[in-house]
């Protein structure tokens, strides 16, 4: 089964990079190679895939929806820029790669990684021209503390498939992949982007400029990073209370906010007022227009 697993991630790999297969349908073709290098008759094998997705996306899709649902409204209502330009404007010129570094951890910790790209894509752009730094001594601690922060810690899928899979504790999970996270982020950020910089020097497109920056009311750093960091309290909450261990009401409320779905869902609830209101967004915008002008 080892030599089939093996075969499977060539099968995907080689799907997904030469061929340009969509990610999903070279997943679904390496799953059953492995199956049938396994040597498991074909329709065990589709039975076995479509139960394992089936549980897979009842554990994890609502997740993944609420997930998706406060990164849009931390990007649209102006939230996720007030952080951004927060931590920079408190930075000097020598630390800006270590605060690059804490946008991508902190606009990672709610959001999955492609919606943090495209967030943070103009940032880097901008700053490295105002900076007249290299792309990549700004860009690699941005992307390093998105992408850890994405593998390392729930509710992202990734580790949340995990724990379903492993039985695990999701605060306990939690807490440790904040711990692999930062000296990760650390090492694969500012420390490799400040050797990797003399390598490639790689100057800014001139793709956005100061004018094309977004406007218009927005929540303040502290309500954002309140929001943001909602849903990562009440499921360590959750695991606080199952370490004291001493039944009660109390605990009873612990464990029922720190579950991954109600943790997350309050916190949709509560951007959707905070974020939502403090942006300027009215209750009748949800198909993303704004009471104003945020071109």
């Amino acid at each position: 089964m080892i030599i089939a697993a093996l075969i499977g991630i060539a099968v995907i790999v080689v799907l997904i990079t030469f061929f340009k297969f969509h990610p999903f349908l070279g997943l679904i073709l390496g799953s059953l190679t492995v199956g049938a290098v396994g040597g498991q008759p074909m329709v065990d094998v589709v039975e076995s895939f479509s139960g394992g997705l089936g549980d897979t996306v009842a554990s994890v899709g609502t997740l993944i929806a609420l997930g998706a649902m406060f990164g849009k409204l931390l990007a649209d209502s102006g939230g996720a820029d007030q952080v951004v330009d927060t931590i920079i404007g408190c930075s000097s010129d020598r630390m800006l790669p270590w605060a690059m570094a804490a946008i991508g951890a902190i606009i990672g910790l709610p959001m999955f990684f492609e919606i943090g790209l495209v967030l943070l894509m103009p940032v880097i752009f901008l700053v490295a021209r105002r900076s007249n730094k290299s792309l990549i001594a700004l860009g690699l601690p941005a992307l390093a503390g998105l992408s850890a922060m994405h593998r390392f810690v729930p509710p992202h899928p990734g580790p949340l498939a995990a724990v379903d899979a492993l039985d695990a504790d999701l605060g306990l999970t939690l807490g440790l992949g904040v711990l692999a996270a930062i000296p990760t982020i650390i090492v694969a950020g500012p420390l490799f982007a400040k050797v990797a910089a003399r390598w490639v020097d790689v100057t800014p497109p001139e793709l956005f400029d100061s004018s094309e920056e977004r406007g218009g009311k927005r929540p303040s750093f502290a309500l954002t990073l309140v929001t943001v960091l909602l849903p990562v309290v009440l499921m360590l909450g959750k695991t606080l209370a199952d370490v004291i261990g001493q039944d009660g009401l109390l605990k009873s409320a612990l464990d029922f906010i720190g579950t991954p779905f109600i943790a997350l869902l309050l916190a949709v609830l509560v951007a959707m007022a905070a974020l939502g209101r403090g942006g300027g967004m009215s209750w009748s915008d949800g198909g993303g227009h704004h009471g104003t002008d945020r071109r």
